[in-house]
């Protein structure tokens, strides 16, 4: 029985060594040839940071990331306290399957669906395209990504502290504010954190959405890597994952469980 239950482990341990190997292995890969001299995937010529210098050297692509930086920072501004209020809406005022699923539909349909239905709909509109219109795509599902993390949130608390809030005499703002906000805010930071990560990276719905002179970080790389990926095009996408990874990791951090933060 004892030797069964070694083996299985066994097995479930290189499994699971497989499955990160293959997530991870190309992601490694790309990382370790932003730091290689000679520029080629083929040799390694030694170890060099000169291509991280070349990329902080190139305008076009610090102009990228300037506009995925506004682009996200201005969609999780806007989605976090709509998200929010959301959230509280469905699970306090509204309890609707049906609405449940029409307000997380952003999440889960493809994004090129996404994208033609918003370019369709700014081309009904007449609107021009620019950073603007970027961003304000970006709140349609960055809206519904902080909803559900909120709403996780909200599921792990005890409405019986606002109810003995409200009879010590406080009113409904002021327990919102002093009770309910403090109680969901990891919630809301991880959500937000999540909104910009994802908004930092996503491509397709900002294709279809941007204006011919302001292309996003991740339309840039796709235009550059068209005719062959270059040693600097590694070093970007090699900053971005670290800088996606801490972002993740500090939303999981603050989207912990209450009853574990409480401990």
């Amino acid at each position: 029985m004892l030797r069964e239950f070694l083996t299985g482990r066994r097995i479930l341990g290189a499994h699971l060594i497989l499955v990160l190997l293959f997530l991870y292995g190309p992601i490694v890969m790309l990382m370790a040839l932003s730091f290689n001299e000679s520029g080629l995937a083929t040799a390694w010529g030694g170890f060099s940071t000169k291509w991280y210098g070349a990329l902080a050297a190139n305008q076009d692509i610090i102009s990228a990331a300037l506009n995925s930086l506004i682009v996200a920072t201005g969609s999780t501004l806007i989605a976090a306290p709509i998200g929010t209020l959301l959230a509280l809406g469905l699970e306090r005022a509204v309890k609707s399957s049906v609405l449940d699923a029409l307000v997380f539909v952003p999440m889960i349909i493809p994004d090129i669906v996404l994208a033609l239905a918003l370019l369709s709909f700014y081309s009904l509109l007449q609107m021009t395209l620019g950073l603007y219109s970027i961003l304000l795509s970006h709140v349609v599902f960055n809206i519904a990504f902080v909803a559900a993390i909120v709403r996780t949130r909200l599921n792990h608390f005890d409405p019986s502290i606002e109810e003995a809030s409200l009879d010590l005499g406080a009113s409904e703002v002021t327990t919102f504010f002093k009770i309910t906000l403090p109680m969901i805010f990891p919630g809301i930071v991880a959500g937000a954190l999540l909104a910009f990560t994802i908004s930092m990276d996503e491509f397709v719905v900002a294709y279809f959405t941007a204006g011919p002179a302001q292309p996003t970080l991740p339309i840039l790389i796709y235009s550059m890597v068209r005719f062959g990926v270059t040693p600097d095009i590694n070093a970007l996408a090699t900053i971005v994952v670290l800088v996606s990874i801490v972002l993740l990791l500090a939303a999981q951090r603050f989207g912990t469980p209450l009853k574990a933060l409480n401990e």
